[in-house]
């Protein structure tokens, strides 16, 4: 009996890899089927199409033409129209359900240093990095290909990210050799070849042997080693977790937030935060730490901005327009509220004046359509309104942020930024805003998702493929980078200090 289960076992492995390895071909009739159904998304839907000049129906003409030459895999067409997304700018969007699974890896993981890319190794007894070559700890090519050759390649849907943010996605990425060289259309030799160099120029080739998934190396990724991430929303709402993001030593406030979670969802969370304000009422400093925080809602924007912003003060600190047939309907205009998003009429006399006063010196880098655009719609913080049974916290206020602070958290950032005692400490944000949508193309199978919106900072740049710069900059150290310290965290505290 035994036997005869070990057998049907092992022939549902056989088929699932065989499965998993069967090439998948669509017909030239999914294609255009498919590619006339997108093109109806972007041209009808999507708010970044067409702003930075790029005409993607161009690369769709010339996609088509190639199909009587050739036959296309599910996964060409995924990548292809990956790419042609990631021209549009938008950082909301992707295409996805047709990646490959790959099978080897590096054994060994990157890190960005600076300009550099170090590869390291992991010490799990240590909980740390370290250098796999200490004589020779920087990457200088894969193969004989130059790695800003490779690394411009490595994430097509990103390409338009900040460049900080794209150098540390991709960087990280490098892992994953298989799933890049087929993304180049390349042949994955097995050992491969690095070169290696150091700070003196000095070069060493390595051949490696690449391995299979368990021998991969663990990712460099601070969000893996601390705990405020990977949380699920029940565990916002326990005192005994979430009390470790809030410490208040040497008369200095610290706040980390690892999501942009929802209000309503997370009472328990927001309901410390408060208390913790009160506490550090009489603290000489607070910091926000939105590092790594990959986004979520504006809940906690409007929360902090009670305690931040003077009670007689109003600020204009986002302006949007919808893509959308107009007027708009009842549901989008109830989805940009739940942003805190309002036309102007929708707002009390007083709001109006210092809207007028924003758009005196608001010069928007893109000018719109009016018959496909709606009016704008400002995020306005009103203190009258926010800092109901809070105080004004009146002293320096300083948010960190880093390359992968995302989607609401990047908003954060930009919203408070130039704002009176605040001031953006860290390096440039991931930044996006897009309200966006989903589609499927039914033909290949494929889903993806774009941004409906347009959402613009205070003094005119969009925030997707830019992001917001800090005030004071502090990039991670080496031993960051190893986990062996917070860097820029002890040297913001080191900064406060000294003021």
């Amino acid at each position: 009996m035994k036997t005869h289960i070990i057998l049907i076992l092992a022939t549902i492995f056989s088929w699932s890899c065989y499965a998993q390895n069967e090439i998948e071909y669509l017909t030239k009739s999914d294609i255009k089927n498919d590619l006339a159904l997108l093109n109806e998304v972007l041209q009808n839907k999507s708010s970044y199409q067409g702003l930075n000049g790029y005409k993607y129906q161009k690369d769709f003409e010339e996609f088509l033409e190639k199909l009587d030459k050739k036959q296309f895999t599910k996964y060409d067409f995924g990548l292809f129209l990956s790419k042609t997304v990631g021209k549009i700018g938008d950082r909301h969007a992707y295409i996805k359900d047709y990646e490959l699974r790959d099978s080897l890896y590096f054994p060994i993981a990157f890190s960005p240093y600076q300009s550099k890319i170090l590869v390291v190794n992991y010490i799990a007894e240590k909980k740390q990095y370290q250098f796999w070559n200490s004589e020779f700890p920087y990457l200088k090519s894969i193969n004989n290909i130059p790695i800003e050759k490779l690394l411009s390649q490595v994430l097509p849907a990103e390409i338009l990210a900040p460049k900080a943010s794209y150098f540390t996605n991709a960087v990280r990425e490098l892992r994953d050799i298989e799933l890049i060289f087929n993304t180049l259309g390349l042949e994955l030799p097995n050992p491969i070849s690095l070169k290696l160099t150091n700070d003196e120029g000095i070069d060493k080739e390595v051949i490696m042997e690449l391995v299979k998934a368990k021998q991969k190396a663990k990712y460099w990724d601070e969000r893996f080693y601390n705990n405020a991430f990977g949380l699920k929303e029940e565990q916002f709402n326990d005192k005994s977790i979430i009390e470790k993001f809030f410490t208040l030593e040497n008369s200095i406030g610290y706040i980390k937030i690892s999501d942009m979670i929802e209000k309503e969802s997370c009472p328990v969370f927001f309901e410390y935060l408060d208390n913790f304000m009160t506490r550090a009422k009489q603290s000489d400093a607070l910091i926000i730490d939105v590092r790594d925080n990959g986004g979520g809602t504006r809940d906690l924007i409007q929360e902090l901005a009670g305690y931040f912003i003077h009670p007689d003060s109003i600020y204009v600190v986002n302006a949007t327009k919808q893509r959308a047939k107009l007027p708009l309907s009842e549901e989008l205009k109830k989805g940009l509220h739940s942003r805190f998003l309002f036309s102007k009429d929708e707002l009390g006399y007083k709001e109006q004046e210092a809207i007028d006063k924003f758009m005196v010196s608001f010069k928007p880098m893109y000018d719109l359509d009016s018959k496909k655009f709606s009016q704008y719609h400002y995020y306005i913080l009103t203190g009258k309104k926010l800092t109901k049974n809070k105080f004004h916290y009146n002293k320096p206020i300083y948010i960190l942020a880093n390359e992968r602070t995302f989607s609401a958290a990047s908003v954060l950032v930009s919203v408070f930024k130039g704002l009176p005692n605040i001031k953006i400490v860290g390096v440039n944000t991931d930044g996006s805003s897009g309200n966006s949508e989903n589609f499927e193309l039914p033909n290949s199978g494929l889903r993806g998702k774009i941004s409906t919106m347009v959402s613009f900072q205070k003094k005119g740049k969009i925030l997707d493929g830019i992001g917001t710069e800090p005030d004071i900059v502090i990039e991670r150290s080496l031993n960051q980078i190893f986990l062996k310290e917070d860097y820029q965290l002890e040297k913001l505290i080191e900064i406060i200090k000294q003021k």
